[in-house]
């Protein structure tokens, strides 16, 4: 769903940059208040699974097309959602920035449509009141279906309306929205069934690991060391989808890219020109996926340690 430059204005763009810049402000400020001790490598860890998993795109039978997770709802069930906010947004600039995924001028809105969507409208509107741990099996994977379908649908949305309002394509809105949303509901419904398998596996074996679910005080030093064998697992299964995205992943267009195609008659409305920092357009490298995770922790690390920091500050000098 990554839009590219050549289906956004300049005044859509600008539009779109300052309410997801805004949305980073409020999300460092929640950050900073957050007194989980385990919230930086979390991030981390989490961040570079969902940079990762994003590059294995699958097949959806019958359409000729592919689809990719976007992991908002994960994140946030891991993290809560502004932290889940904050590491989508940073797994999305190392995208655009690094490998030319996603327009630099199309940013804005990506962090809105993939982003925001998932994390601060579904995820605590759906997601949060169907789920109070412990959750059976089948309630935590049919609330991540409904609210990852949620997510997905409301982000198609945007991206047909965001191209119609800038006008610099001629797509007409309910034919582009004919296709959209079908297509993303079948990647919703998928990202959803492998959201909530992968939710009911840390409940078991590491509930504390998830945002709102509480561990009993006598648990608490074998929580810890289980929340650092899951940490340690996601850690190993990004390293391996980075390595292996080059065999499974499917070369059919995405979802975004065919409803262009079935609309327009081409998958890209103008020649894709990579931003100049991009030095791995297209994860052309089969260290692509291994570049990007480590990017997308560094950088986190960078954020988070720099917010903490200046709250220890702000804390130091109001006292």
């Amino acid at each position: 769903m990554h839009m590219a430059d050549a289906l956004v204005s300049p005044p859509v763009a600008v539009v779109a940059g300052v309410a997801a810049v805004s949305l980073l402000i409020v999300a460092t400020r929640k950050v900073a208040r957050n007194s989980r001790t385990d919230i930086i490598p979390l991030m981390g860890v989490m961040g570079a699974f969902v940079f990762a998993a994003q590059m294995i795109n699958f097949s959806i039978p019958g359409t000729g097309s592919s689809g990719h997770i976007i992991g908002g709802i994960l994140l946030a069930a891991f993290l809560g959602p502004w932290a889940a906010y904050l590491t989508l947004c940073s797994v999305l600039m190392i995208q655009c920035l690094v490998f030319a995924d996603g327009g630099l001028m199309a940013l804005g809105c990506n962090m809105i449509n993939m982003a925001a969507m998932s994390t601060l409208v579904a995820y605590p509107l759906i997601y949060k009141p169907m789920v109070r741990y412990p959750a059976s099996n089948g309630k935590l994977v049919s609330a991540s279906v409904l609210a990852s379908v949620v997510g997905l649908e409301l982000g198609a949305l945007l991206v047909s309306a965001e191209t119609v309002a800038s006008g610099v394509t001629a797509l007409p809105l309910g034919r582009f929205l004919l296709f959209m949303l079908p297509v993303h509901l079948v990647i919703g419904v998928c990202e959803g069934i492998a959201t909530g398998l992968v939710l009911a596996f840390v409940q078991r074996y590491s509930a504390s690991l998830l945002n709102g679910a509480t561990v009993g005080v006598g648990a608490m030093p074998g929580a810890r060391r289980r929340s650092k064998r899951v940490m340690w697992i996601f850690g190993v299964a990004a390293l391996v989808l980075a390595v292996v995205f080059v065999w499974v992943a499917s070369a059919n267009p995405d979802g975004l890219e065919w409803s262009i195609e079935k609309v327009a008659g081409v998958a890209e409305l103008a020649p894709a020109v990579p931003p100049s920092t991009a030095f791995m357009p297209d994860y052309e490298s089969h260290f692509a996926g291994i570049v990007g995770g480590v990017l997308v922790m560094a950088m986190l690390w960078a954020i988070t340690t720099v917010i903490f920091r200046l709250r220890r500050m702000h804390q130091k000098y109001n006292r």
